[in-house]
Formats: C-alpha cells, sequence, structure tokens
C-alpha cells in the first residue's frame, strides 16, 4: 500500500466512523431494549437481517445502552481501517519499503494474536475476581448491656395494605385540608407496611379497583391470648431485651409477637412447642405451621430489611434543614431512631457501615451528627465518645464522599470540600461512553438528585445562624472552622472507610472539574450549561417519583428527591409534591427490638414470599396450608407490575411509553415483579423470576385451582405470564448472564471512576449468578408449562445464560455470591441453575461445586459465613464464628444443602449431617435463632433479612426430603462416607 493508499484508508475509516456515529444518532425505533438473538454483535448482525422485526431501533438503544448491530458492525470496520493505517505509517517510517510487506504481515498478526488472546484469557467485566489482597482486620466489639425499649413504645403496630394508606392519609388529612390539590397515595397497597401508634380505622382511600373483600378476612370472635406464650415463640430463643455484644442482628421480635398474637387471637392452633420434631418431615411441617402464622393479612412476609447505618442519617439530616416537619418525623419515631443509634455505638464510640461492620468514619460522622440533631447533648458520655472516635481519625474531613455530601447540605461542611457534580452531564449525547444513562441505576438515581443539590449549592437556609451547626463546626474538627482548607480536603479519606481507593485517573478528572467550578472565564458557558442540567435534573426526578408512586427507588435518593422537591418548590412544605414525598417516609421505617431505624429498600416483600411459597411447594404442603396458599396467590397476583387496573390507573403506567423510557433511561417494566411492592415500579431480573416461578408452583395446588375456578381468586392469565417472560428475555446482557434491573450499559473501565470509596462494583448493572439463575429456571419453568412460547428464544437464551455460569465458576468449584453471604448462596444458585439448563449432575462443573461444599462442612454437620467472605472475596475462614452456632448458621446450611440435594450428592452422611445440624437448631415453635446478618451489597456491605432463617431452613428439609426420604432419618440406611463416589469427604 503506497503512502497515498494509507490516506485513502484512513479517510474512509474516518468517514464510515462520523456516517455511522451521525446515523446511530438520528435512527430512531419503536421496541426499546430488544436485543436480537446471536452470541455476540455478527450474530446479532445475522439474526437481525433474518428478522429485522427483532431489531429495537436502528441507532443508539438507551436501555440496551448500545448501537443497532449494523451500526456497531460499521465501527469495527472503520477502527480496523484505523490499525491497518496505523501499521502501515509506523511501518513506513520506521522501516521503509524494503521489508515493508513483512513488518505488516507481522504487526498485524501479532495485533490480531494480542486481541483473540486478550478475549480468549481475559475474564469478563461481570466477574468479580478475588481474593482482596488487603483484608478486613478490625472486628466490632460493643459493651456488654442489654437495653430495652420503654413501656410505652408497646403500643405500635404494624398496618398493611389498606389499613396502611388509611393511617397515613390520616396523618396527613390537616396539610392536604390546607392545600388547593390533596396529595394521596398511588399505587397497589398491597405489600405496604408501615409502623404507627393509631389505631385501626375501617375508612377505604379514593382510588379505583380496591376489592376490600379480597383484602381484609373476615371478622372473628376474638380469643384470650396467652402472652407468655406469645413471647416464647416470638423471642427467637433470645432473652428479653436487646444485647449487641451477643448479636447486633435484631431477631424481629416486635413484628412476630403482632403477628403471632393476631393467629392466637383468631381461635387458630399453634405448633406444639412441647417437643422437638423427631423426623425431618416433621422438622418441615412444624417450620411451615410457625412461619405461617408471621404471614399478613394481604399475603406477603414482612420482616427486618435494615442493617446499613448510613441510611437514617440521610432522612434525619433532610428532616432537620426542611424545618423539622412533625408530619415527616414525629416525635415518638425520632425517639425511637434516637434509641437505634445509641444500642449500636461501638466500644471505641464509633459506628460501623453496618450492624457488623467495625466503626467506619462514614457511619461514625453520619450516626453522631443525627444524634445531636435528635437533640443529643454534646456533654453526653455517648457524644464525647464519639467525638473522640472522629478527631483520633483526623475530623470530619477525612470521612468518604456520601457523608461530605450530607454535611454540606447541612451547612456542616463548605461545598469546596465535596468534588463536583455536574448536573450538566445529563446533556451529553446519549451514546457518549461516560453518559450518566449508562450507570446502574441505583449509582445514576443517587448522583441524579446529588447533582441537582451540588449544582443548586443548596445548604440550610439558617446554617449561619443556627446554634446546633455552629457547635457541630467545632466538634467534627481538629482545627478552627474557618480555617480549614477545603480545596485541599475533597480527596482525604480515612483507611477504615476506603473499601475502594480513588485510582489517579479519578482524581486528575476531579482536579479538574474542580478548576472548572471556580476557573473565572469558563463560568459564563458553566453556568449557562448548568441552568440546562438543572431543570433536566428535576425534570428526570419528577418521572422517577411519579413512576414509583413517591416511593422512589431506594432510601439514599428518597432523602435526596425529597429536598430536591423542596427546593424546587421554593422551600414549601405544603406542596402537594413535597406532601407526597413525606408520606412515603414511613415506607421505609421499620421497628424492632433495637428501635426504629431505616430499612435498605421499602422493603423485600415480594422477594421474601416468592421464596417461601417455593420452599412450601417443595415441601409439598400448599394444601395444608390452604389459606396460606391462597393469599400468597392474591398478593402476587396485584403485586405484578404495572399489570392491575389499579396500577394502571397511576401516573406511573404512562410512563411505560417508549418515549418516556427513552427519554429516562428506563427498562420495560410491565409483567415484571419487584423486591417490594408493585407501587415501587422496579422490576428485577431475579424478583421476576422467583415470582413467575412462585405463580407456576401455585397453579399446582388445590386451594387455588378450585379458587380459580368458583371465582374467589382473580387468575393471572397467560398474556401476563408472557408478559414476564417478555421482561426476563429482554434483561438478558449481552455476556449470557442477567443483571438487576436494567442491561449494562456501560463499560468495565468505569469502575475506575467510581466515586463513592466506601463501595465495589457499583458503576454498572453486572451480570450475577443469582440473577441469572432466577431468570433461567423461571423460563425452563415456564417452557415445561407452555413449551410453544418464543419457543426458540427461550432455548437460545438459557443456553447462554448456562454458558455464563460456566464462565463465572471458580477454579475451585465456587462461584462468588454478591446479594448475600456468600459462597454457599452462590454455589446453591450455579447448581441450580446450571441442572435446569440440562447440565449433567455427573459434570465437572457441578462435580467441583459439590466437592467446594462438602470441603467447607463443619464438625457440627453445618455451613457458616459472614459478611467477611463478600468483603474479602475469599471464604470466612471461621465460618458464622461470631454469632452463629460453632461456626455454622442455618441459613448458610439450608443454601448449602440446597446445591447438594439437587445435585443428587452421593456423600448421603454429608447431607444427612446437615439436616440434623438444621433439627438440632430447630425452637420447639418451629422457629429458628437469628443468627448473622444474611445480606450483602455493593461488595462491603450487610443487610438483613430475618425471613432467611425460616424459609431457606423449610426449603432445604423439603428438597432433601424429596431426594433422599428416609435416608435422612434412619443411620443404617447411610453409607459411610468413604464408600460414597467422587464428591465423599471424610468429616
Amino acid at each position: 500500500m503506497s503512502g497515498d493508499g494509507t490516506m485513502e484508508l484512513w479517510k474512509a475509516s474516518m468517514s464510515l466512523a462520523v456516517l455511522a456515529l451521525v446515523a446511530g444518532h438520528s435512527w430512531k425505533g419503536s421496541r426499546l431494549g430488544q436485543r436480537a438473538m446471536g452470541a455476540g454483535i455478527w450474530g446479532y448482525l445475522f439474526h437481525s437481517i433474518l428478522s429485522p422485526q427483532a431489531v429495537s431501533t436502528y441507532g443508539y438503544d438507551v436501555v440496551l445502552g448500545a448501537f443497532a448491530p449494523p451500526v456497531r458492525v460499521a465501527f469495527s470496520l472503520a477502527a480496523l481501517g484505523f490499525l491497518i493505517s496505523l501499521v502501515h505509517s509506523i511501518s513506513r517510517t520506521l522501516w521503509g519499503d524494503v521489508y515493508l510487506l513483512h513488518v505488516q504481515s507481522a504487526l498485524l498478526v501479532i495485533c490480531g494474536g494480542l486481541y483473540l488472546s486478550t478475549k480468549l484469557s481475559r475474564k469478563g467485566v461481570s466477574d468479580p475476581g478475588g481474593p482482596r489482597s488487603h483484608k478486613i482486620q478490625r472486628k466490632p466489639k460493643w459493651k456488654n448491656t442489654t437495653t430495652m425499649l420503654d413501656e410505652e413504645d408497646s403500643s405500635w403496630r404494624c398496618a398493611v395494605a389498606l389499613d396502611s394508606h388509611n393511617v397515613t392519609h390520616a396523618r396527613f388529612s390537616e396539610a392536604n385540608s390546607r392545600d388547593t390539590v390533596a396529595a394521596r397515595l398511588t399505587g397497589e397497597p398491597l405489600g405496604r407496611d408501615v409502623w404507627t401508634t393509631a389505631a385501626r380505622t375501617n375508612a377505604i382511600p379514593s382510588a379505583p379497583s380496591f376489592n376490600v373483600a379480597s383484602l381484609l378476612s373476615p371478622k372473628k370472635k376474638s380469643v384470650k391470648v396467652d402472652e407468655r406464650l406469645v413471647e416464647e415463640m416470638a423471642s427467637g430463643g433470645r432473652a428479653p431485651g436487646f444485647n449487641p455484644s451477643q448479636n447486633p442482628n435484631s431477631a424481629d421480635k416486635i413484628f412476630r409477637a403482632q403477628q403471632i398474637r393476631n393467629y392466637l387471637a383468631a381461635g387458630k392452633p399453634p405448633p406444639d412447642t412441647t417437643c422437638k420434631s423427631k423426623t425431618a418431615k416433621e422438622a418441615a411441617k412444624k417450620a411451615v405451621h410457625f412461619y405461617s402464622m408471621l404471614q399478613t393479612e394481604d399475603g406477603h412476609w414482612s420482616g427486618d430489611y435494615g442493617g446499613p447505618h448510613f441510611l437514617m442519617p440521610g432522612l434525619i439530616v433532610a428532616w432537620y434543614v426542611m424545618g423539622k416537619p412533625r408530619q415527616l418525623l414525629d416525635t415518638d419515631e425520632l425517639k425511637l431512631m434516637s434509641h437505634y443509634l445509641r444500642v449500636h455505638q461501638q466500644e471505641d464510640g464509633g459506628w460501623g457501615l453496618h450492624i457488623e461492620s467495625p466503626s467506619t468514619m462514614m457511619c461514625s460522622v453520619l450516626c453522631y451528627v443525627s444524634l445531636r440533631l435528635m437533640g443529643e447533648p454534646a456533654a453526653s458520655n455517648l457524644s464525647l465518645r464519639a467525638q473522640a472516635f472522629i478527631l483520633y481519625e483526623g475530623g470530619a474531613i477525612m470521612t468518604s464522599s456520601w457523608a461530605k455530601f450530607w454535611l454540606c447540605v447541612l451547612g456542616c461542611m463548605e461545598w469546596e470540600g465535596h468534588n463536583s457534580v455536574p448536573p450538566e452531564m445529563w446533556l451529553l449525547p446519549n451514546w457518549f461512553p461516560f453518559h450518566p444513562g449508562r450507570l446502574w441505576c441505583h449509582c445514576r438515581m443517587v448522583y441524579l438528585p446529588m447533582g441537582y443539590i451540588y449544582g443548586s449549592r443548596f445548604i440550610y437556609s439558617k446554617a449561619e445562624s443556627d446554634p446546633l451547626i455552629a457547635e457541630l463546626r467545632k466538634e467534627l474538627y481538629c482545627k478552627a472552622y474557618e480555617t480549614i482548607e477545603w480545596g485541599e480536603t475533597r480527596n482525604m479519606v480515612a483507611p477504615m472507610d476506603n473499601y475502594s481507593p480513588l485510582p489517579s485517573v479519578m482524581k486528575f478528572l476531579q482536579n479538574v472539574l474542580a478548576i472548572y467550578e471556580s476557573l473565572p472565564i469558563i463560568q459564563p458557558l458553566k453556568n449557562l450549561v448548568r441552568k440546562a442540567g438543572l431543570r433536566f435534573c428535576v425534570e428526570y426526578m419528577a418521572a422517577e417519583d411519579l413512576q414509583t408512586n413517591y416511593i422512589d427507588i431506594g432510601p439514599v435518593n428518597k432523602a435526596l428527591n425529597m429536598i430536591s422537591a423542596y427546593h424546587a418548590a421554593d422551600s414549601n412544605l405544603k406542596h402537594p409534591t413535597v406532601i407526597n414525598h413525606m408520606m412515603r417516609v414511613v415506607d421505609y421505617l421499620w421497628l424492632a427490638e433495637d428501635g426504629m431505624k431505616m430499612k435498605g429498600y421499602n422493603g423485600s416483600q415480594c422477594w421474601d414470599t416468592s421464596f417461601a411459597i417455593q420452599a412450601v411447594s417443595e415441601c409439598h404442603l400448599m394444601d395444608e396450608f390452604p389459606s396460606m396458599s391462597t393469599k400468597v396467590w392474591s398478593y402476587l397476583e396485584r403485586t405484578q407490575i404495572l399489570s392491575t387496573e389499579t396500577s394502571q390507573a397511576t401516573v406511573a403506567y404512562e410512563y411505560e411509553s417508549e418515549a418516556c423510557r427513552g427519554k429516562f433511561y428506563r427498562h420495560l417494566s410491565k409483567g415484571g415483579w419487584p423486591f417490594s411492592t408493585s407501587a415501587h415500579g422496579w422490576p428485577i431480573s431475579d424478583c421476576t423470576g422467583e415470582g413467575l416461578k412462585a405463580v407456576l408452583a401455585l397453579t399446582k395446588c388445590k386451594a387455588v385451582t378450585k379458587g380459580l375456578k368458583d371465582g374467589s381468586l382473580k387468575p393471572i392469565d397467560e398474556t401476563r405470564l408472557h408478559d414476564a417472560v417478555n421482561v426476563l428475555l429482554q434483561y438478558q446482557n449481552e455476556d449470557g448472564g442477567w443483571p438487576t434491573y436494567e442491561n449494562n450499559r456501560g463499560f468495565g473501565w468505569f469502575e475506575q471512576l467510581n466515586p463513592s470509596e466506601v463501595f465495589g462494583d457499583i458503576m454498572i448493572d453486572y451480570s450475577y449468578v443469582e440473577c441469572s439463575m432466577a431468570a433461567m429456571t423461571a423460563m425452563a419453568d415456564f417452557h415445561k408449562m407452555y413449551p410453544s412460547h418464543r419457543k426458540e428464544e427461550i432455548k437460545h437464551s438459557i443456553e447462554k445464560g448456562r454458558d455464563f455460569l460456566k464462565s463465572l465458576q471458580r477454579p475451585d468449584g465456587s462461584w462468588y455470591g454478591s446479594w448475600a453471604c456468600c459462597f454457599c448462596y452462590a454455589c446453591w444458585f450455579g447448581v441450580e441453575g446450571l441442572i435446569q439448563a440440562g447440565e449433567p449432575t455427573a459434570s465437572p462443573a457441578i462435580q467441583k461445586a459439590c466437592s467446594f461444599l462438602l470441603s467447607h462442612q463443619r464438625p457440627n454437620g453445618g455451613w457458616g459465613e459472614d459478611f467477611t467472605s463478600s468483603y474479602d472475596k475469599d471464604y470466612a475462614e471461621n465460618g458464622m464464628d461470631a454469632y452463629g452456632d460453632e461456626g455454622s448458621g442455618v441459613v448458610n446450611t439450608g443454601w448449602a444443602l440446597l446445591a447438594l440435594s439437587l445435585a443428587k450428592c452421593d456423600d448421603v452422611m454429608a447431607v444427612r449431617r446437615g439436616i440434623q445440624y438444621l433439627m438440632k437448631r430447630q425452637l420447639p415453635s418451629g422457629d429458628w435463632p437469628q443468627e448473622g446478618i444474611a445480606g450483602v451489597f455493593n461488595r462491603s456491605c450487610g443487610i438483613t433479612y430475618t425471613a432467611y432463617r425460616n424459609v431457606f431452613p423449610i426449603w432445604a428439609l423439603g428438597r432433601c426430603i424429596d431426594m433422599y426420604g428416609d435416608k435422612l432419618d434412619s443411620e443404617r440406611s447411610v453409607t459411610p462416607a468413604l464408600n460414597m463416589g467422587p464428591w465423599s469427604v471424610v468429616h
């Protein structure tokens, strides 16, 4: 190729790239999120030519985060042209024309070889990696003190469904009467649970399609309740009160006592608490009987979903800067919140990132400030210990960025001490490589209001005159507030907070943005684009509020969106939007024996309920508890997102249009199931999968089929099941796995721009073993019942998913769990996903997984891990040593047994010992004790699932009974482990 030829190739490549970009930017489509079948870009192109109706858009698809296949192929060809011209130019410059052809060929072969070796050897972007080189070393420690809630706190009750709506409307009735437009709760009421001291009323909110008869059980004559029996069954085997030095996890005594009391008052018989179960079948039935007592009247199960300590402080700061409105947080709630923070303060004076975490600067600063805002004196012993911890670690300038943000909002830190969050980023073209629309939705929906608040430079209006703020400015820093060089503190963070240290590239970019924020010559342009960025943020936040019925995706953006709405409404607390926000705050609060806390979501209702009924189904006990089963059906029917008359009557349904989904980066919602409630509005892949499996399991229940036949139950027609499958098919990522809420729209290098410090892998929606299993097995179950619906697509999808699961398996046979602690959990998902996708139980992948689990069985027959497995990305060396039973826990044991039994593990002795462990740990009531924290998110933060201590032991018992029968109860029928097959280990 001559020099002129090189230039022509370069020009042609440039023209092709520009043409592809212009076309991709301009072309629009009407099937957002629709990806053609295939195993890569060339496969997608091939299938898009064969089936053009399968292509979502011929331009850039904001849901997929990708250009259409033809445009992507054009970019690839342009890149190849650039590479060839570059190689030719370098070769001619260095070696002339003599060996030009040979050198070019060699360079192209080397480049191609490097590309192929990288593709073949590099782990996918969804591989979590690990183990971490810097493992957690410190351990939490509390004073050995038992605390009790005050006697007057016994008047609290958990109101659900319509009752919860009535309670909230009554609370805000005074404010609504003064407004031109009254604020009202919208969306399905089912699944909602709020804590209140208000008595129950029979008022029904004015909203469409409320079938009261389907929600409320017939009134029955109340029976006198034995309170000692209630206390015994609700205690979880614990003594009265709360002592974090023994276990910082609540046993959820208050809620469980309420449900058990209601159950007994209705004249229903409790489980026999005078004796232990003798067989696995007896243990399973007793456990289901106990758990049925905890079911709420609308059919779901509720529970403590607290754990993180950085959530509630944001709400308290919002309450304070909004003028401390009583309707937002009343005196009784503040008292219980203060109690919660008090009992969780550790011996060193600090608070952990979550209840089992050692102290961190982020949560120590936030929790201390919250207590002071709620009235804690500066000179109290609690305050002095907290101040000493904070100052010893360098003061509040050493806390992480999210805590700094709240301090800036409160006026306890200057905005120059926080890195830029420019709202004008939203004005970039959607295809821009680092457009915020590409971020994982939880990350995106937090930094959206952060950008608005930062761009508006919102500060508590009385910050300069409020004496408490002046006191905090003195208490939080090691030097005088007015002498701090705030710009120099932006990237300071204590090592204990620094789970994901800022890379050099991120620090460089943040320094560039600091210049952008302050350089005088740039300010006119910055101010112009900032106004436009702020306008879009307001519009986008309003869309999020309406799509979620003002619940919002999570507790952090809930508080941030509420402050933003307050600011946009000119600080008018009577504005309907602000009232709508305040009405949904109680959705996030939970009361347990350790006080009132903020949940990590508005609950885990649908997730827990879907798991629970599948567990009961595998025990073959649905028809022995017909009322429980039919109530679950009614709940799941009403909880499918945007699929009922009530949900379709809301504004949220209007946002399901292609135009709105494209503008606000939303995946398809209709037909999915949520983690919590229908009103929340965000479907999730694994929740949709588990919800669909639960519905399909219930169709085999005689009580449900009878109810559908006689009309007492509302059907979920086949079209709605098709909608769920459509959601699952669209969720699948290009790597073959499934993400959480949306397709992965970004790139692995986004994590180099993670600004949070305390969390890991939060920037994009990766594919996960848990989400992949749930989606694959749901489609497999659906296909068995409806074999003709989208047969080839489902088959192709499951095959890709199976390959993905194998790609994530570690050499030792395990998988890393991203949403619970940790390897036992992920092994269950990995094994179940592979086997249900057609993987033989004798395959190497299944054998390795079983060998891994058997190698970690503890001497007492159980399995155990704590949150350090997730944090360190390495199996916890001492298991659940702190809060389990000799290192074992019933939840981890349940997960391990679910995997081993489905894999038909030959080591029956190991399985039997696991079952015996569960039976030994079962309480006389049929409950199990609350042990260590079970859930985790963002690698570093634990979260509570009190339902898991019931659901997974029940499920494991049922499945093992099915697989091994009497062998579980008879020692003579079990062959010694030494004679068992390839999965055997010696215990």
